[in-house]
């Protein structure tokens, strides 16, 4: 595991952190922002949060205080300048931060990373991750329990729970361990309420996402062999039902629900090229397919983002270069 002992040093010498995550942020993003706002507030810091995305409305709650500000240059690239340290969390390469790739790479402050994905870029001081982690979310909490730096407190044991139980999918996935379990039995006796979070995430859904899923699914093909199932979501599809890109999010993983498949891909066109999403079962390394078009992630899921990229283009090339890891 990690040594947070610079880590410490770092949030208990400095008085200002601005924090960041993400393209479109999930709930170990969100989750892991608050989670590590909270800590710093308990330790009097001056804190900011600003992403290139706005939070998806089933995060919101996590935020209920509005903290999490959408990135403008005009507004927040003096701030970056002005704070102390900046922290990247839940991401390892400053593509993903998309409009704020530039200023967070020039600004000359002390950049910290905190993630656990694997193969990470070089664009921080110091590094905490590891890719036995379950979620960033499990890192934080480890963080503050190796080095009692603040009490573990409701206000962030809530994002934390989120952020592990999202990114295992619902204690589902192999990073799943007894120890995550007790993780978890240790954040429901401060008063995380299980039922709760899990409604708040998956079961308050808009009628917009709902009719995407629909649509979305009626597109599902298969390889030849049927070891490869896929789904190919347009704008066109995407404008129809009313939803946004986020709502896409867990889509994928319908492909690996079908008997027989090993690999499920996601393709989702965006208005300046398309994101491409990869789940995948077993030791397939679905992180490794994802490399080869410039993404990343784990194991069994990956994704990546192509600019100036067509469906027409790219979609039976990927399903190709996919056979071969079969």
């Amino acid at each position: 595991m990690i040594d947070f002992s610079t880590l410490d040093k770092i949030v208990r010498e400095n008085n200002s952190f601005l924090l960041t995550t993400h393209v479109n942020p999930d709930a170990d993003a969100i989750g892991s922002e608050i989670a590590f706002y909270m800590l710093l507030k308990k330790l009097g810091k001056t804190v900011y949060i600003i992403n290139h995305s706005g939070t998806p409305y089933n995060l919101a709650f996590l935020d209920k205080d509005n903290i999490i500000e959408i990135y403008e240059n005009e507004k927040h690239d003096k701030l970056f300048n002005e704070v102390d340290v900046l922290v990247a969390l839940d991401f390892n390469n400053l593509k993903r931060t998309v409009g704020m790739e530039t200023v967070f790479s020039e600004c000359r402050k002390l950049k910290v990373c905190i993630d656990h994905h694997q193969n990470p870029a070089e664009f921080a001081d110091n590094y905490y991750f590891d890719v036995n982690y379950a979620a960033t979310g499990h890192v934080i909490f480890d963080f503050i329990k190796k080095t009692a730096v603040v009490e573990l407190c409701l206000n962030i044991a809530v994002p934390i729970y989120a952020a592990i139980m999202t990114d295992t999918g619902s204690f589902r996935f192999h990073s799943t361990t007894s120890e995550i379990h007790r993780i978890c039995a240790e954040l429901i006796d401060i008063g995380v309420n299980p039922n709760d979070v899990y409604n708040r995430i998956f079961d308050e859904s808009r009628y917009s996402k709902i009719r995407l899923l629909g649509e979305s699914l009626s597109t599902i093909r298969m390889n030849s062999t049927g070891e490869i199932a896929y789904i190919i979501i347009t704008r066109e599809i995407l404008g129809m039902s009313g939803a946004e890109e986020a709502e896409v999010d867990g889509f994928v993983n319908f492909c690996l629900s079908i008997k027989g498949v090993k690999i499920g891909i996601l393709f989702f066109e965006l208005t300046d090229g398309i994101k491409v999403s990869f789940r995948s079962k077993g030791t397939i390394p679905v992180n490794k397919l994802a490399a080869e078009f410039g993404g990343g992630g784990h194991i069994n899921a990956s994704g990546t983002r192509l600019f100036n990229a067509s469906l027409q283009d790219y979609a039976g090339l990927i399903i190709k270069t996919a056979e071969k890891y079969l």
